[in-house]
């Protein structure tokens, strides 16, 4: 049973893979149409559906809030997958971050005080300072007012027949 469904926005754009439950019930309260279904049926006692492969929002999300929210990908784009210590460009597996001023300091994670590294850079500054190792970063961080859209990285050989129309060039 395939248990995956592909997100899409209003305009076809991939944003998330999700719990095909997820669907179903984005389905029934109407917020998302089916795009493309799978083979498989879902019962219920008074209803049967086929299983959605591929789900789009109905509506254009609205985000509230004043920036892109903190995570790992998001200050891997802000830097350009660059290590801030070395200069070089890393792929996403090859990357990690670092607290300019260290957690067990009191280094908070948050945009304004991780930088992307290389994972050798890393652990040459270890625990210490900036000051303490001699290393600094190339740009000095800060929270991003808006960052390039991504879409979800997906394996191509991972992905099921139905969802290959909608990924294109975001199937890695």
């Amino acid at each position: 049973m395939s248990t995956r469904t592909l997100l899409l926005t209003a305009w076809y754009f991939p944003i998330r893979v999700l719990q095909w439950q997820d669907a179903v019930k984005m389905i029934y309260e109407g917020t998302v149409d089916v795009v493309a279904e799978y083979d498989e049926e879902i019962r219920s006692p008074s209803t049967t559906w086929m299983m959605p492969a591929v789900v789009r929002l109905r509506r254009r999300v609205i985000r509230r809030q004043h920036g892109p929210k903190f995570s790992r990908m998001n200050v891997y784009q802000r830097d350009r997958f660059r290590c801030q210590y070395c200069g070089q460009r890393f792929r996403w597996g090859e990357l990690t971050f670092d607290h300019l001023v260290p957690r067990s300091r009191g280094g908070r994670t948050e945009f304004r005080n991780i930088v992307t590294s290389c994972k050798p850079c890393n652990a040459r500054k270890g625990d210490r300072t900036c000051e303490e190792a001699g290393m600094f970063p190339l740009s000095l961080p800060a929270e991003p007012a808006t960052l390039p859209l991504a879409s979800p990285v997906v394996k191509a050989t991972a992905i099921p027949d139905e969802w290959a129309p909608f990924l294109g060039p975001y199937a890695t």
